[in-house]
């Protein structure tokens, strides 16, 4: 009996990897208003339909965009998302990473198993060479998840990013093909 294809772009143990979709909101925006608490002050995504619909939009339809949720295999709900932003083609092949675990999912790993999903199918697939991930410094559990991916600091770049009302300082780390190919 033939087994039916998968809805994930590629899956772990626990966790498979998907593009948002505009049917994902509800789901979504309710993860999000139970981990505003995780979030703050890091990030702020979308907590509201039609501010869902903008986001999802733009990751479903900008070339320089690729949005991927990271959803627990047994029961298919959504844990967190991972974005790359920013890719550049050409002599780059190249992409700024944002991500975000939600407050159920937090702490079991599935992020660590998700952005390991998401990096194989950039470097695969998407045919990216490297990966950037931009982290404020006092955000020690994006830090750790960086490094358990496997992730090196390349640098700190004061007033990076605008943030929660203020320029922040952030820590620069990155990935390439080659790093993950040789282990």
């Amino acid at each position: 009996m033939p087994h039916p294809a998968s809805r994930y772009l590629a899956e772990g143990p626990r966790v498979g990897i998907r593009h948002f979709t505009y049917e994902d909101g509800a789901e979504f925006t309710a993860r999000v208003r139970e981990s505003k608490e995780l979030h703050h002050p890091w990030l702020f995504p979308p907590d509201s339909a039609a501010a869902y619909a903008a986001y999802a939009g733009r990751l479903i339809e900008d070339p320089a965009k690729a949005g991927f949720l990271v959803c627990a295999k047994d029961d298919g709900g959504i844990a967190g998302f991972i974005n790359i932003n920013n890719i550049v083609e050409g002599a780059f092949q190249s992409g700024a990473l944002g991500y975000g675990a939600f407050a159920h999912a937090a702490g079991r790993g599935l992020m660590r198993e998700g952005l390991d999903l998401v990096v194989g199918h950039a470097f695969g697939p998407m045919r990216l060479h490297r990966l950037e991930i931009n982290v404020q410094p006092a955000n020690a559990a994006s830090i750790a998840l960086a490094r358990a991916c496997g992730f090196r600091l390349e640098g700190f770049s004061p007033n990076m990013l605008y943030v929660d009302g203020a320029w922040r300082d952030h820590e620069r780390w990155a990935i390439t093909v080659e790093m993950r190919t040789s282990g």
